[in-house]
């Protein structure tokens, strides 16, 4: 499973192919550990939630100065580091159901319409947990089994 969680980094921007659910969600799942570790880190040395209670009247963006200074521009360089592979292995895995990975540009801009983008969102999560296509599609071999393929079909 580590494999799986790391793989996406190794096709760094490859936007060809398939990717398995495996895959998807072995690193989806790293993501969150690595951010939940990022974010106790961020708030244990901005003083806890100490940094919440400062949020005044008077200064309503004092709880912004954690999150933008000192340890919280490391939660901003891990995004930039993993903004490509993500958009990459989500457009994969969405090669992997045989659908184009234009399809993620359009559930992001439907996702910004209050209301319908929730249901836009709820959509696209159901279309990852999904299975690939069996065998080979248009964008490549079954990562499940690449060896099924029919060579002289």
């Amino acid at each position: 499973m580590l494999n799986y969680m790391v793989l996406p980094f190794r096709r760094y921007a490859e936007f060809t192919g398939r990717s398995r659910r495996m895959e998807f969600w072995s690193y989806s799942l790293f993501n969150l550990i690595v951010y939940a570790i990022l974010g106790v880190v961020v708030v244990g040395a901005a003083g806890g939630m100490g940094a919440f209670d400062a949020t005044t009247a008077a200064n309503p963006t004092a709880m912004f100065s954690m999150l933008f200074g000192g340890f919280g521009l490391l939660i901003a360089l891990y995004v930039l580091v993993t903004f490509i592979p993500t958009l990459a292995v989500t457009v994969r895995r969405l090669h992997d159901r045989d659908m184009s990975g234009w399809w993620y540009l359009g559930f992001l801009v439907i996702s910004m319409i209050p209301l319908v983008g929730f249901i836009a969102s709820i959509a696209l999560l159901v279309i990852l947990f999904l299975p690939g296509t069996p065998g080979a599609n248009r964008f490549g071999a079954d990562p499940k089994d690449p060896a099924s393929a029919q060579v002289f079909a």
